[in-house]
């Protein structure tokens, strides 16, 4: 049950957030294993003056088409998992969008699963035989 924030400087078109939208999940659908009707994302848009980031910090060199994915999930993954899902990501945005692989930054945190409620004030609990996402 990941939730995810993706950020991104104010510019892109609806059909380029889209495809953002549908990379991302999809990929935490092969990576992840997280089911294919549970997504959760916020697209936030920022003008350039407020979306302040080191051009050149730990990679070649960011432009205005600079994303962020914020992730938050449920489960923890191991790191070899983690490292799947980054690269595979970056390739398929690379590739689908023409985005330089400097654009693409990634967090993720874990949660326990007494730290969401889905709705109705309700603290979630797994069913015993259920796998968090």
């Amino acid at each position: 049950m990941p939730l995810t924030r993706i950020v991104v400087q104010v510019g892109r078109s609806e059909a380029e957030l889209k495809i953002l939208s549908d990379i991302l999940h999809q990929t935490l659908v092969d990576t992840f294993h997280v089911p294919p009707d549970d997504c959760f994302q916020l697209i936030d848009e920022y003008p350039s003056k407020r979306l302040v980031v080191n051009q050149h910090y730990l990679t070649g060199k960011r432009s205005s088409k600079y994303t962020l994915f914020h992730i938050t999930a449920g489960k923890p993954r191991d790191q070899m998992t983690k490292a799947r899902f980054y690269q595979m990501l970056c390739d398929r945005l690379v590739e689908r969008m023409d985005m330089s692989p400097d654009d693409v930054m990634i967090v993720i945190q874990f949660t326990n699963p007494d730290d969401w409620s889905f709705s109705g004030g309700e603290l979630f609990r797994l069913p015993s035989d259920t796998e968090l996402s």
